[in-house]
């Protein structure tokens, strides 16, 4: 640890969460073509805008404290964002929505965590600035992962609905 600054580990978890927003973004892209929700696919295309805010936001403080975000983070982070996808192998097309919103709400859920970490570590480390907007990137998350979260149910019942009729024919 002797070679690293304070500022090394808030540019890593920095770094850390522009990756993940970055890999969040497209499948949030992808999610708001997808299914036959307009209400869903809506919310998926406002969410991908403000998670290009947040990218943004979090740029620009990391090139504050001297860093760039990271190609090799980015790639990684890019190569597994199918991962959750693969969940929804097997299931019917009438389904996609509900599979994305359930992929939403946990992508959400796992943001609110990081963001917690990247508060809670900026704060101990005296960078007020960053702990800041860590907290108000958080709970937007929090409130997108609200909007998800009741969209679920719903859809769920839509997609039963559908696929019920399809088997009565």
């Amino acid at each position: 640890m002797a070679d690293h600054s304070v500022q090394d580990i808030i540019r890593r978890y920095l770094q850390d969460a522009i990756a993940a927003e970055n890999s969040f973004e497209s499948q949030l892209r992808s999610f708001a073509e997808e299914g036959d929700d307009p209400v869903a696919q809506k919310l998926f295309q406002q969410h991908a805008e403000e998670t290009r805010s947040q990218i943004d936001r979090l740029t620009v403080r990391l090139h504050e404290l001297g860093e760039s975000p990271s190609s090799v983070k980015s790639f990684m982070a890019h190569m597994f964002n199918f991962a959750p996808k693969t969940a929804s192998i097997g299931h019917e097309d009438a389904e996609r929505t509900t599979q994305n919103l359930m992929i939403a709400h946990a992508v959400e859920h796992s943001e609110v965590g990081m963001y917690e970490a990247l508060a809670v570590v900026a704060e101990a480390l005296g960078d007020t600035t960053t702990a800041r907007l860590a907290r108000e990137i958080q709970k937007e998350e929090e409130i997108t992962g609200h909007k998800v979260w009741d969209l679920i149910a719903p859809s769920a019942r839509r997609s039963l609905d559908k696929l019920t009729a399809e088997m009565s024919r």
